[in-house]
């Protein structure tokens, strides 16, 4: 029997042991668990902008590969910034949407997006071409895949995708015995900046639990929410993610899920939210209640500095965007996307313009090691 191809518009339609066996358990993201939490809450499907359509490849009725895949009606989410793409076709009187994009919603964060088994690039070169027939059926101008990994950046390669580069910032473990530890690599200025900036939370009376996804009750869900809540209302922005996502994950995937709360007596006053992976400890999510200084710096990147130490994690991915991450010791490192586009003339146009903006973000990266904290360079990690 030949390989076949589906496209699954629930990732129920295949079960969760068949597609951990290819996706891993490690990285939180691209588990089952974590994607169906996106589909049984609501925060994608219908009316969303993300509709999931999952490319799977089987044989005899066992998962080969997988992509999470969706289409998508607008650019909402995603991190990887085309709206300046989309409003060109507009003015050349060519639809931009539907498009297909292979991303984890909402999470900028780099990770396998061709699941398959490992070194198996011919599954993942299937998929792709899979994804190039489904765009075709459903008209869709391009096909993006956002924060793959290495193995997965190779296939784009081989299939002739325009690549896209863009800057993070990541903390890496160099072997670090305490925070203490750690501070003693930086310059005397910012040693003393950082354990200033500690003091100041700590002289206001705050403490700090940390609390697995398992051990959160009903009561600490709902001070999350609103702590997470809080930072996109106050933008004037409804959040990603309702309580029911959060109430799936803690039920589903309750040893991935980290809570970091601020207190300050018997009253939170913040919190945030981590993820983590045998080796990587990943910010997402972040809110406060009241206004304490330098409680941002603290909660989400101190605190996780600490954890990433005293658990042996060697990374710490914050999240995105963020320059003020670089005077803490966190590293300017690349990001990459891929993108199909259809068009022919368009495609070369966007070809141009991201041979100049990777020659902008390669100065941005070189000109941001330059605000490091370091007495001295740090070896470049392999992963950046």
């Amino acid at each position: 029997m030949p390989v076949q191809t589906r496209i699954l518009a629930r990732i129920d339609e295949v079960s969760a042991s068949s597609w951990d066996a290819l996706a891993g358990t490690d990285h939180p993201f691209t588990r089952h668990a974590y994607l169906g939490a996106l589909e049984h809450s609501g925060c994608v499907g219908p009316g969303t902008g993300w509709q999931p359509s999952h490319v799977v490849l089987e044989e005899h009725g066992r998962l080969l590969g997988a992509m999470p895949l969706y289409q998508k009606t607008d650019s909402w989410g995603e991190f990887v910034f085309d709206q300046g793409w989309a409003h060109a076709y507009q003015e050349a009187g060519i639809p931009y949407y539907p498009k297909l994009v292979g991303a984890i919603p909402f999470t900028p964060v780099s990770g396998p997006r061709l699941l398959s088994p490992p070194h198996s690039p011919g599954v993942q070169l299937a998929l792709l071409e899979a994804a190039h027939e489904l765009a075709q059926q459903r008209q869709a101008s391009s096909i993006h895949l956002l924060f793959p990994d290495g193995e997965a950046l190779e296939s784009l390669k081989r299939k002739g995708w325009l690549l896209r580069k863009d800057c993070q910032f990541h903390w890496f473990n160099r072997g670090y015995e305490s925070f203490d530890h750690y501070l003693e690599s930086f310059s005397a200025k910012r040693r003393k900046t950082t354990r200033r900036e500690r003091r100041k939370v700590a002289e206001q009376g705050i403490h700090f639990d940390h609390l697995a996804g398992s051990e959160l009750s009903e009561r600490d869900w709902d001070f999350l929410y609103r702590c997470y809540a809080s930072t996109f209302l106050r933008r004037g922005r409804h959040p990603y993610m309702n309580p029911d996502f959060f109430r799936s994950l803690c039920a589903n995937m309750g040893d991935s899920l980290l809570a970091v709360r601020a207190s300050h007596g018997e009253q939170p006053v913040a919190a945030a939210i981590f993820f983590i992976s045998s080796d990587t400890l990943y910010g997402r999510y972040w809110g406060s209640i009241a206004e304490v200084d330098s409680l941002h710096f603290e909660t989400c990147y101190y605190q996780g500095i600490d954890l990433c130490i005293t658990r042996g994690l060697k990374r710490f991915d914050p999240g995105t965007q963020g320059e003020h991450k670089l005077t803490r010791g966190f590293d300017p490192v690349f990001s990459w996307s891929g993108h199909w586009i259809a068009h022919p003339g368009f495609r070369q146009a966007i070809a141009n313009y991201l041979a100049r903006e990777a020659a902008h973000i390669e100065g941005y990266q070189e000109a941001a090691r330059d605000l490091l904290p370091f007495r001295q360079e740090p070896q470049q990690d392999p992963e950046q």
